[in-house]
């Protein structure tokens, strides 16, 4: 009987291809099994393939796998690896059995004079410092494994891996990384940070490397800025003019296509686009040998806050008084600091933190947050306080009408009748000042050999009879465009002026010389630009050392009694009476 079309494809799709023609996959209908040597050599097949995939996909990440097998590589050059191990996925997660290892990728890696900087990726998700590694590798496959300095990292912005400094030129990764290892840019040849102010369509560029004069403009039509996702290649970049070159600022024209792509790619905190890229901008030296210098440095736009009414002289802003200041472990004098300066009546603090390893955090989350207005800020850029300071004026331009740049050991003191409020009232109707002036009374040990448990305001009650140099207090609106600063104060607009508030209105008690285990940390590393560290052997004579002390930090036997000319207690006798709990006689710091 003729079997039908249907039967006919079946009969096809059951039967084999062999040489006989008589191969099935089943023993059904007729046909015979492979003999056992067949079956033999298949399934060897089937085993190498699976070998095979396991050594392929081995090393990717399985969500409850208790053992991640590690493909060991010798690099060309010396790298740092980015290989997991099964040691830290069990410190991860016991002994591994349903650990999930964070996602974390690199963005940039900086090459710090005495450390290696990570910047990951938004997003990234950072265990604790003892559950990953930074781990070296050089050309012989030898790895050195070192454990991070310090992870810092906020809700708002990327964290950041502070890794001991390894061997030179190396390229960077961490051990849970999930991104190739990337090579260290040098810190001193560098555009480190750029802001964008929707103003006047302007980017403000952060560079290290032009060795601009302090305190002086330079000449903007030397440079120009290049925006693009790779500023190696000429014909995909973008350049503008620069309107202004100073220290380590530069402030040049946003292009119209470079403002379109980040409003196209505004998706939250991210400018990239679909390959990953971020948008990036940096500085360009024209003429002969030009060079464009590498950069880090991703647009970011200012903050915007809702302007409140509108005064007779110019529109109000949610605070008239602000504080910024930039500081290296200093947490155990923060909450004295803040709560005081709350108490006279600042309303909002900047706290640009400058690679602080002392718990910061901890204590910024004992500050009741609804009676402290608080922002932290991640500053891991060295000797860069004149640009941070530059850059915090525009990120409180917005939202403050004045603000202070003094340092976590200034406190601002009113001798007299007035208060902040009154003096900021009274400069405030009138529209042509733009800065505040006051005189520093530099403290000493005032005879102490330990920290004073109740504080600074308390504890130091002796200092030099003169003034030194001033600190300010500036309204944001009224900065010239380059930013320039110098020692806590701005150059202004043109046609705005400063005014010098006296001494029995408004000064600043500072508590420059305290005892010698405070004051010796001053030996780390100064966070100003233009301020040589105390241990080089470069203006030995400024101000902006202790007399006499040298460049080595050793503690001299008289340090106890020395910058002692003036018992002044004003200020202790103002705190003890605004702040001591009648109660328990306590501070509340």
């Amino acid at each position: 009987m003729a079997m039908s079309a249907k039967e006919r494809k079946m009969s096809r799709l059951g039967s084999g291809k062999g040489a006989n023609g008589g191969g099935s996959f089943g023993a059904r209908g007729g046909h015979r099994p492979p003999p056992a040597g067949t079956r033999r050599r298949l399934f060897a097949a089937f085993f190498v393939f699976l070998c095979a995939g396991a050594v392929v996909f081995g090393g990717v990440h399985a969500i409850g796998a208790s053992f991640r097998p590690v493909l060991m590589t010798a690099w060309p050059s010396a790298t740092l690896n980015a290989l997991s191990s099964e040691r830290r996925a069990q410190q991860a997660g016991g002994d591994g059995a349903g650990t999930v290892l964070p996602s974390v990728q690199i963005r940039h890696a900086v090459a710090l004079p005495d450390h290696v900087l990570l910047i990951l990726r938004d997003g990234s998700l950072l265990p604790a410092s003892g559950e990953f590694e930074c781990l070296y590798s050089v050309a012989n496959s030898t790895q050195l494994r070192r454990p991070p300095l310090s992870v810092a990292a906020l809700p708002d912005g990327p964290s950041l891996v502070h890794c001991p400094a390894g061997p030179s030129e190396v390229a960077v990764s961490l051990s849970l990384a999930q991104s190739p290892p990337v090579t260290p840019l040098q810190w001193d040849q560098l555009v480190y940070t750029a802001l964008l102010d929707t103003r006047d369509n302007s980017t403000i560029v952060f560079a290290k490397g032009m060795n601009l004069r302090p305190g002086r403009l330079g000449v903007p039509s030397r440079y120009e800025c290049v925006f693009g996702r790779d500023l190696s290649k000429p014909k995909f970049v973008v350049t503008s003019p620069v309107l202004s070159a100073a220290q380590e600022t530069f402030r040049c024209v946003t292009p119209a296509r470079v403002r379109r792509y980040l409003r196209m790619t505004a998706d939250g905190n991210s400018n990239r686009n679909r390959d990953g890229k971020p948008m990036l901008v940096s500085i360009r030296t024209k003429g002969r040998g030009s060079s464009t210098l590498p950069s880090i440095a991703e647009p970011e736009p200012l903050p915007r806050y809702t302007r409140h009414r509108r005064t007779r002289h110019r529109q109000q802003t949610a605070h008239s008084m602000c504080v910024c200041t930039m500081l290296r472990n200093q947490a155990r004098f923060l909450r004295e600091w803040i709560i005081y300066h709350s108490h006279i009546g600042v309303q909002r603090w900047f706290i640009y933190d400058n690679n602080s390893d002392d718990g910061i955090e901890q204590v910024l989350n004992t500050m009741d947050p609804s009676a402290y207005n608080v922002t932290r800020h991640l500053w891991p850029w060295m000797k860069s306080q004149e640009a941070g300071f530059a850059h915090c004026a525009l990120r409180a331009r917005e939202s403050c009408e004045w603000v202070g740049f003094i340092d976590i050991d200034e406190f601002l003191h009113f001798p007299g009748n007035q208060t902040l409020q009154d003096v900021l009232r009274n400069y405030s109707s009138r529209p042509r000042i733009g800065e505040l002036r006051t005189a520093c009374h530099s403290f000493g040990p005032s005879g102490r050999t330990t920290i004073p448990k109740k504080g600074v305001t308390t504890g130091y009650t002796c200092r030099l009879a003169a003034p030194e140099r001033h600190k300010s207090i500036v309204r944001p609106d009224a900065l010239n465009p380059s930013l320039i600063n110098v020692v806590h104060h701005f150059h202004l607009k043109e046609g705005m002026k400063y005014a010098n508030v006296g001494q029995g209105v408004m000064l600043i008690n500072h508590y420059k010389y305290q005892v010698w285990e405070v004051f010796k940390d001053k030996f780390s590393g100064r966070v100003a630009t233009y301020v040589a560290d105390w241990q080089d052997e470069e203006n030995v004579g400024s101000r902006d050392r202790a007399p006499g002390l040298g460049t080595k930090p050793v503690e001299p036997e008289d340090w106890p009694s020395r910058f002692c000319e003036v018992y002044d207690t004003s200020l202790k006798d103002f705190v003890h009476k605004e702040f001591t709990d009648p109660q328990t006689g306590n501070l509340p710091w």
